[in-house]
């Protein structure tokens, strides 16, 4: 069964010969291949690159053009600074006062050098893997985007003294993503993943006012191109579960503060839950043993159309037996 099939039969409810490993990688797909972290975000040839290796290395059922929250916020004119080794710096707030915004460009994904570095990359994957393995493209959820435009404690105080202005930035945000997520697709992307991180430090209200309509809205726009959609919000998410389950998202990421059998509750038969060991207690610092019984745990505990990965991005220096451990019980758990 190749990993496209997997995929979609776990997705339908169907029989699959393992649960799909859907890990993500990025500081440790680069190092993998001993590249610096600057060349694997500014490179399409070397992210491709670690993302194949990782790929074959440790089974995964996906090969990722994701990298860094910076694609678009570069594109609309920030400055991101890009260390050798490190993670990117956005180094100033694009949007440091409200009247910022009325001369916040639009940029195209064909032409932002960032957006359409992306594009390049999902191509790469089309055409080495393209229809085998499914190829997932990416973007910043609205809510996500204002917040590296505006600054993430900025915004917070937005919501509340400026709702109207954060709605009226959210619009031009999400008109953005529309428009990057579809060329993903046009590009060969099968699955369009969107972060959404920010929105697990707001209440269930704001959720639902300043975060949930838009990613609908994006969402929709990929199920209308023909591919699938998942959700990424890093953190607890415990209190916004069943409204997340109305993002229309086909699969979604939790991360591991939240209890697994509460989150299989209440995303029932709609969306396919993803996780959620602890990256860094797990992956990171645990034992193959302790992988073990985390992984095997969190199945039994979720149902039949659950996918395995942990809570959120495998941690760089993660050991190479833990990664092989999680592969070597995803195949011998049936």
């Amino acid at each position: 069964m190749t990993p496209y099939e997997r995929v979609l039969n776990r997705l339908r409810g169907e029989a699959v010969d393992r649960p799909p490993n859907f890990n993500i990688m990025m500081t440790f797909a680069a190092h993998y291949i001993n590249q610096p972290l600057a060349r694997y975000y500014q490179d399409y040839r070397v992210l491709c690159e670690a993302n194949l290796a990782v790929q074959e290395a440790f089974d995964l059922d996906i090969v990722q053009a994701i990298s860094d929250p910076y694609r678009e916020t570069a594109d609309f004119g920030a400055e991101i600074i890009f260390p050798e080794d490190g993670l990117p710096i956005s180094k100033t707030t694009l949007l440091a006062e409200p009247e910022d915004l009325k001369r916040l460009p639009t940029p195209s994904p064909y032409s932002g050098r960032r957006m359409s570095d992306r594009l390049e990359a999902i191509r790469r994957f089309q055409e080495q893997v393209g229809g085998t393995i499914p190829i997932v493209g990416w973007v910043e959820g609205a809510m996500a985007e204002a917040s590296d435009l505006r600054g993430a404690g900025n915004l917070m105080l937005d919501l509340i003294d400026r709702p109207a202005w954060v709605e009226e930035l959210l619009e031009h945000c999400v008109e953005v993503a529309i428009a990057f997520a579809r060329a993903q697709v046009e590009a060969g992307a099968d699955m369009i993943g969107l972060g959404d991180a920010i929105a697990s430090q707001v209440s269930a209200a704001m959720y639902r006012q300043f975060a949930l309509p838009y990613e609908q809205r994006i969402f929709d726009a990929v199920h209308d191109m023909g591919a699938l959609a998942r959700l990424h919000i890093c953190g607890n998410t415990t209190h916004l579960l069943t409204d997340m389950v109305d993002s229309g998202a086909d699969i979604i990421d939790i991360d591991w503060m939240v209890d697994i059998k509460q989150a299989t509750q209440a995303f029932s038969d709609g969306p396919a839950l993803c996780g959620n060991f602890d990256p860094v207690r797990i992956m990171l610092q645990g034992t193959p043993t302790q992988v073990e019984e985390a992984v095997v745990r969190n199945l039994r505990a979720g149902n039949h159309r659950m996918f395995s990965a942990a809570g959120c991005e495998i941690p760089d220096g993660s050991p190479i037996a833990n990664l092989q451990t999680h592969t070597m019980t995803l195949q011998h758990f049936y």
